[in-house]
Formats: structure tokens, C-alpha cells, sequence
């Protein structure tokens, strides 16, 4: 049976943590001066006092969790942070639709990028400062930050970092999962630190600085201009962010130890490997076009071909250029860099590079298996081999990402234009990714869709950035058997 008390108490727990990051906003608005002070006042009182009262008024005499309990509290904790996380945009009225509010606001804690957004400079600073916050939170995942700081949780720490933390394996972790927990965010931190005075050198405010970091960490890609990063038009901020972006798509496990000096162990990575080469291969193949279809100099189209790949690849979806007035060649690839993703256990959304490295070695293993039937053939990753019940959920979880993709992009054809457009909404949600192609492009935004479309769209983020099975496992019968 569910612990329900429990997880209330842990519910109300981030409520309140939600509820300071809402109080820091407070501190920007004084700083500026700007007209949001109230909602965000109102927006933190109501979520601290929510969280305060979820948490003490329930008596909990069970503390442990099992991994089902796991599940549930994962779903409701990102459901209800999007929902209190709207309230400092409809109480101020800067976003006033519901269904608008929740969309960025889901958009942002999901690092999804996605907006509603036709004049992002209209927004006060608090409330462009909150967008980029919501992206950080969510970026490295609730529940690390959650056992990083919250002591006692009475459940083995795996349970709730398998059900939030995306990719198929997560033998890179260690046994104390607190300790696991808290050496990915001092890495997080660290490395946003570094990315803010490198930003600030280069010309960015301080304010604009701390917010594309932000963003960039995250794999986020909400901007606090409308035009995104082509505003700067500096070479230097995209080479710095694409550096960064590229390195929030390794996975944070294995890329603390690299900073400790085990570089090897990072390049002896398979899943690093296949994740630098399709970056590598996709950024030639689309520089060589960029410079002889495009007329692009040399520089120029390596160093736009590279932004590009890297921040769809990472889902990242900052905009600098209109990649849809490239050649056919240049859509297609980028188009199917929206499903890849990065590495597992990164900030990146979609399938992830490890889950495409145990496809293509098990089909290659499969046509083995039809020339030698009575051979054993294992697939092996890292040097060791692969159970097949993990093949078996990287095939089930391919399988049901392409379907979700399928009915998505049906459901959207409702609501769309074209099918460019409903297919690349659904996919680009669906990865965490941000700007599509059609009508939803590097260009344009989501603010035309009608409210139901939002919603879906909306859905989509959140079964995406759980890795689908979370939330879809609470609609099974089996699920809520004792």
C-alpha cells in the first residue's frame, strides 16, 4: 500500500524549498524595482505555507518508501512544483492564461525551453529570473537536490534516482547516495559559476550572464531576449555556451570523475564515444553544406553548424540562427537530432545515446544470431555483457517513444497547420527539446497553439523528462494493487 503520509510530508518538504527559490525572486524585484514584487511575495507565502502545512500537520509514524512509493512521489512532486510555480505569472498577470502559465512554467522545470513568449523583454527581471531558476531546479532533477539536501528520507536513494534520473543504467553511481547526490550538485554549481564569469567577460550583464548560465547548465534554453543569443552576435558567446552545453550533456557521474583526474574513464566511455561522434559527424556533415550552399565562410559555418547540433543533441534549444532557411539536408539531420538526446544521467532529454549504442549492437547481434543460430552472442557494453531484460526495456522504451511520437503528432494535426509543425511540436516537447520546425521553429513560438494544445504539449514535457514510464506506470491496474 502507498505510504501516503509520508509522502506528503516529503510533498510539503519541497513545497517549501520551491517556496525560497520563490523568496529569492523577491530580492531581484526589490532590485529592480519592477511592478511583480507582490505576486512573487504572495506566490512564496502561498507555497511555503502550503508545503509548512503538508509537512507538519500530518504525523507520519511509517518512514519507509518501497519503490512504487518511489513513482508516485516523483509524479506528483514535478506536477505539483509546475503548478505552484505558475502562481507568480497569473498573480501578476504577466502570463494570465492558466493554460499559458503552466506551459512555461512546466516548459521550464522540465528544461524543456518552449515558450509562450512573443516579447520576452516585456517580462520584469523577477519573473525572467524565475523562468531561468525553474530550468536550474529541474535541470539535475528534483529528487538529487532532494536527497542532497533533505537527510532521513527512510528510502533507499536508488529507488527515487532511477525514477527520475534518465537512461537505462546507472552502474556510474556510488553506493552512498547522498554523498552521490551532493558531489553532482557541488559539480552543477561549479561549473554555473564558471559558465557566469566567462558569460560576463564577454560582454553579457551580470543579471543576463547568471540566467543563460542557467539556462545552459540545465539544457534549458529559455533566453531573456527574444531574439535568444543572436542578439549578442558574438562568436565567443556561442563558442563558450556551446562548450558548456556540450559538457551539461555528459553524464554528471562520470564527468566528476573525470574532473578528478580519471579522464581515461571518461573516454573509455561507449555511450561518451557514440555521444562525441554523432556531434562531431552531424557538425561536419552540416558546415561542409553551410559552406558551399550557404555561402557561409569557413568559421562561420563550423562554429554555427556546431552550436546547432550540440544545442538539439542536448536539447538545450537556445536560438541563434533560422536553421529552417538551410538546405533540405541541414532540416533533416537536425530534425533527427530532436529524438537522440545526449548522455543518460546528463540535463538532456530524449531517447539518450546509450539507449541508441544498445539498439544498434543488438539489431547487429540479431542478424549474428540468424547466421549462427546455435552460437551464444552477447551484447556487450563497457566491456561487459548486457542482461537481456535491460535490452528488453531499451527496446520497449524505444518502441513506446516512437508510438507516443506517432499519436502525439495526430493528436496535433488537430491543432496545427501543417505536419512539419504538429509533428515537430510533439517530438520537441516529447524531448525537452524547444524550438521545432513548421510554425514552431527557431523563430517562432507555442503562443498560437489553443489551450488544449498547450496542455498536451505540456504532458508530453513531463512524460518526457521522467523517461515516459514513470507517469505512465500510475495508470496501470497493477500498479495500485496491494
Amino acid at each position: 500500500m502507498i505510504n501516503f503520509r509520508y509522502i506528503i510530508n516529503i510533498l510539503g518538504r519541497l513545497l517549501m524549498v520551491e517556496g525560497a527559490g520563490l523568496a529569492l525572486c523577491i530580492v531581484i524585484a526589490l532590485l529592480y524595482g519592477e511592478n511583480d514584487l507582490l505576486a512573487f511575495v504572495y506566490s512564496s507565502l502561498i507555497t511555503l505555507g502550503v508545503g509548512a502545512l503538508m509537512t507538519f500537520s500530518v504525523k507520519v509514524k511509517d518512514r519507509v518508501l518501497v519503490k512504487k512509493d518511489g513513482y508516485f512521489i516523483v509524479t506528483c512532486i514535478w506536477i505539483l512544483l509546475s503548478l505552484f510555480g505558475s502562481l507568480p505569472f497569473l498573480i501578476g498577470g504577466t502570463i494570465p492564461s492558466f493554460a499559458d502559465a503552466i506551459f512555461e512554467t512546466v516548459s521550464g522545470f522540465t528544461t524543456t525551453g518552449a515558450s509562450i513568449l512573443n516579447e520576452v523583454e516585456a517580462l520584469p527581471h523577477a519573473s525572467l529570473f524565475w523562468r531561468a531558476l525553474t530550468h536550474w531546479l529541474g535541470g539535475l532533477g528534483i529528487i538529487v537536490l532532494l536527497i542532497a539536501i533533505l537527510p532521513g528520507l527512510g528510502i533507499e536513494g536508488k529507488d527515487l534516482y532511477v525514477a527520475e534520473v534518465p537512461g537505462p543504467t546507472h552502474d556510474k553511481i556510488t553506493p552512498t547516495f547522498r554523498s552521490m547526490a551532493r558531489n553532482m550538485w557541488v559539480l552543477y554549481i561549479a561549473l554555473t559559476a564558471g559558465l557566469v564569469l566567462l558569460l560576463s567577460l564577454g560582454g553579457m550583464s551580470l543579471f543576463d550572464s547568471v540566467c543563460h548560465a542557467f539556462a545552459t547548465m540545465a539544457t534549458g534554453g529559455f533566453s531573456t531576449k527574444t531574439a535568444g543569443l543572436a542578439y549578442w552576435d558574438s562568436a565567443y558567446i556561442q563558442y563558450v555556451i556551446t562548450i558548456f552545453m556540450f559538457v551539461a550533456g555528459i553524464n554528471f557521474s562520470l564527468l566528476h570523475f573525470a574532473l578528478r583526474g580519471k579522464i581515461k574513464k571518461l573516454f573509455r566511455d561507449e555511450e561518451f564515444r557514440w555521444y562525441a561522434a554523432i556531434t562531431l559527424v552531424s557538425a561536419a556533415i552540416i558546415a561542409v553544406s553551410l559552406y558551399f550552399q550557404q555561402g557561409m565562410d569557413a568559421e562561420e559555418s563550423v562554429r554555427e553548424s556546431l552550436f546547432q547540433v550540440v544545442t538539439l543533441l542536448t536539447t538545450t534549444g537556445f536560438v541563434s540562427a533560422d536553421y529552417l532557411q538551410w538546405p533540405p539536408v541541414v532540416c533533416i539531420i537536425l530534425f533527427l537530432l530532436l529524438f537522440l538526446g545526449a548522455s543518460a544521467g546528463s540535463t538532456a532529454g530524449g531517447i539518450k545515446c546509450v539507449r541508441i549504442c544498445l539498439l544498434f549492437k543488438n539489431i547487429y547481434n540479431e542478424m549474428k544470431r540468424i547466421l549462427h543460430p546455435n552460437g551464444v552472442i552477447n551484447v556487450k557494453y563497457n566491456g561487459k555483457s548486457v542482461h537481456p531484460a535491460v535490452l528488453s526495456r531499451v527496446m520497449v522504451f524505444f518502441i513506446l517513444y516512437i508510438l507516443l511520437f506517432g499519436v502525439g503528432s495526430v493528436v496535433m494535426s488537430l491543432f496545427t497547420n501543417d505536419l512539419a509543425t504538429a509533428c515537430s511540436a510533439t517530438i520537441t516537447c516529447l524531448s525537452n527539446v524547444g524550438p521545432g520546425f513548421g510554425d514552431v521553429g527557431p523563430m517562432s513560438n507555442f503562443s498560437h497553439l489553443n489551450d488544449f494544445a498547450k496542455l498536451f504539449l505540456s504532458a508530453l514535457m513531463l512524460l518526457g523528462r521522467l523517461e515516459v514510464f514513470t507517469m505512465l506506470v500510475l495508470f496501470s491496474r497493477a500498479f495500485w494493487k496491494k
